[in-house]
């Protein structure tokens, strides 16, 4: 009977003390995910104010994004509309808040919930390829830079070619290439805040918030952190 007794207290024992043990280990709480982006470039140019509440617009990705595992490809649309806009008063800021609710692309489809943010990827100059301007030609003061002489007496007045046509790779001087930086940064003047119901609305104190069909916009889910 002692034995017995004794090696049920002694389990006993070692059962209280491992939960004691186990209680006060503090359990890490689960890392909140990281935000998920939607660069895009907009279809439509959209101006605080003027354009108004309930437009429908639609965007085109510019980088392929993970979505509940499937991957939204390059270049898929996405649709949604303009569910908050105010032009700049003598008291108050422009608003304008864009939520996009779905992605379309020729294999398949995803529903979304993303809104504009106050971010978006800026251009950068890249050393381009070397320029060609033909026999006697020489770069003049009408040239713009992008590869199109706008006077239509230049010699030349079409894109330059990928490749040289005299074989000499070094015939021209090298034309700088517009490339989307690889990290976002904030609007200038650009606050964003985030309402009751979870939508971002984007505002300026300066001007009204215009938006145009070659920059890099950023939408999310919510508000989104400086990029390291």
């Amino acid at each position: 009977m002692f034995t017995k007794m004794t090696l049920v207290r002694s389990v006993l024992s070692l059962v209280l003390g491992s939960a004691a043990v186990l209680g006060q280990q503090k359990v890490a709480a689960p890392s909140a995910p990281a935000a998920r982006e939607f660069p895009v470039t907009m279809e439509q140019k959209v101006t605080a104010g003027a354009t108004l509440i309930g437009t429908k617009l639609t965007a085109k990705l510019t980088v392929a994004t993970l979505v509940d595992g499937v991957v939204v490809p390059r270049d898929a649309v996405l649709s949604g509309e303009v569910i908050e806009s105010a032009a700049k008063s003598a008291t108050e800021p422009s608003r304008l808040a864009i939520r996009m609710d779905s992605a379309l692309w020729k294999k398949g489809s995803a529903r979304i919930r993303v809104y504009l943010t106050g971010w978006y990827y800026p251009m950068r100059f890249d050393e381009g390829q070397k320029l060609a301007y033909g026999p006697g030609a020489t770069p003049g003061k009408t040239w713009n830079g992008a590869g199109v002489y706008p006077d239509p007496k230049s010699p030349i007045n079409k894109p330059f070619p990928g490749r040289e046509t005299d074989g000499n790779s070094n015939s021209g001087p090298t034309a700088p290439l517009a490339v989307t930086s690889d990290h976002r940064v904030m609007m200038k003047d650009v606050k964003s805040v985030r309402n009751g119901d979870g939508s971002v609305v984007i505002t300026c104190a300066h001007s009204n918030i215009k938006l145009d069909k070659t920059t890099s916009y950023v939408l999310a889910a919510g508000e989104l952190v400086p990029s390291k």
